[in-house]
């Protein structure tokens, strides 16, 4: 997989007419680029400049108790080590491949493209002080969402089998759910699931699952309680698992019935087919070259319209190797999300469809979807949820 990124971020620099992408690291443990996981997988300690070239040239440089772990790899045709300073050694790299552009990991709209910290800056900086590089340096902001959004045919399997593997998760947990549970003991369910199978769960198992039951619930991006789960609440759950590296993000949503009910109650039937009516909206907009933002507000204005408030994010963000992957994304014209809502949608990523709106006295209800944009449209990699399940 690291070998096929690597092949496919080649092409994309040449694609870009950029020369050459440098990674510049130290101790990634402890503070990860999230772009050496998808090309590597691979830690290093000391300071360490990974490189790739439009010509198909790979090197990299890094101190001499890294390189026989790099080298076993087998994923850079060149290694370079050193033992007291890494700055001769690079500048002798540049030097000989004199690139006209070199792209590094500094973003302002895209935190996946953000890997440069600004210490390495800073040595980066003093390194290439007194060359002509440091006037060829810009952004691989766009080097990073065209790697890791135009997921390969491997990366889809691998996504596909963690959104298999999730709803049959989400599948046992409506027959674990019933009223006097707790918000909590429904999570630790499904956490048991996930452990069975040997998986990790897609983001801090603390949120993942995040269950919701009833209106007095926090509805997003909050631990699991001991609320409990009461007839007559709407109950929605937030999960996804990790498989091989890549995740599945879902969410679901169920009634509680009443004893005296085979149905649920119009203002929670009714708020449930307008959050249906929004995803269907949005998906018709879903293509090659639509932007995010005009995606989100077919959904978002459809909501409005019928009476609910807005919800307050976006309608959707690209999934891979992270829940959230980072660059393009459906959403508003808000100023916390940059630019990354006027970015084109390109074939092979991978989005969540997932508005949200509360029903009075009940909750919130919610559905998250996964599609792939295809060049005539998109393609489900969840199964949708047609209908709120109930809980008898």
């Amino acid at each position: 997989m690291h070998l096929e990124k690597i092949t496919q971020a080649i092409a994309i620099l040449k694609e870009f007419k950029i020369d050459m992408w440098l990674i510049f690291v130290r101790e990634t443990e402890t503070l990860p680029d999230p772009s050496l996981d998808l090309l590597t997988g691979i830690n290093c300690t000391w300071q360490s400049a990974f490189i790739l070239t439009a010509t198909g040239r790979t090197l990299a440089i890094v101190g001499s108790l890294d390189q026989e772990r790099l080298r076993t790899a087998g994923l850079f045709q060149e290694i370079r080590t050193y033992i007291g300073d890494i700055k001769p050694v690079l500048r002798a790299v540049l030097e000989e491949i004199n690139p006209g552009t070199i792209a590094i990991n500094y973003s302002p709209n895209d935190y996946m493209a953000d890997g440069l910290t600004h210490g390495m800056y800073e040595l980066l900086m003093r390194y290439t002080a007194d060359t002509p590089f440091q006037q060829r340096f810009i952004s691989a902001e766009k080097v990073v969402a065209a790697l890791r959004g135009r997921k390969s045919a491997s990366e889809l399997a691998l996504i596909k089998k963690a959104v298999t593997i999730t709803e049959k998760i989400l599948q046992s947990a409506s027959h674990f759910i019933r009223p006097g549970r707790s918000e909590k003991e429904v999570a630790e369910f499904i956490l048991r699931a996930v452990k069975k199978r040997g998986l990790t769960t897609a983001w801090e198992t603390s949120t993942c699952p995040a269950v919701f039951t009833g209106p007095a619930s926090a509805g997003a991006h909050a631990d699991p309680t001991s609320r409990l789960i009461e007839k007559g609440h709407v109950l929605n759950i937030d999960f996804g698992v990790k498989y091989s590296g890549y995740c599945a993000d879902l969410q679901r949503t169920w009634y509680i019935l009443k004893d005296n009910e085979t149905s649920p109650p119009e203002p929670v039937v009714t708020g449930f087919n307008v959050l249906l009516e929004s995803v269907n909206l949005a998906l018709q907009a879903v293509k090659p070259g639509k932007k995010g933002c005009e995606v989100d507000a077919l959904a978002r204005g459809h909501i409005v319209a019928r009476g609910y408030p807005e919800y307050p994010h976006g309608l959707g963000h690209q999934v891979g190797r992270s829940t959230h992957d980072g660059a393009g994304m459906l959403g508003p014209r808000w100023e916390r999300y940059g630019s990354s809502i006027e970015l084109p949608l390109e074939v092979g990523q991978v989005y969540t469809i997932e508005p949200r709106l509360p029903i009075a006295g009940h909750g919130v209800a919610t559905v998250e979807e996964m599609v792939v944009v295809t060049p005539n449209g998109y393609e489900f990699l969840s199964h949708p949820q047609r209908q709120i399940y109930l809980i008898r």
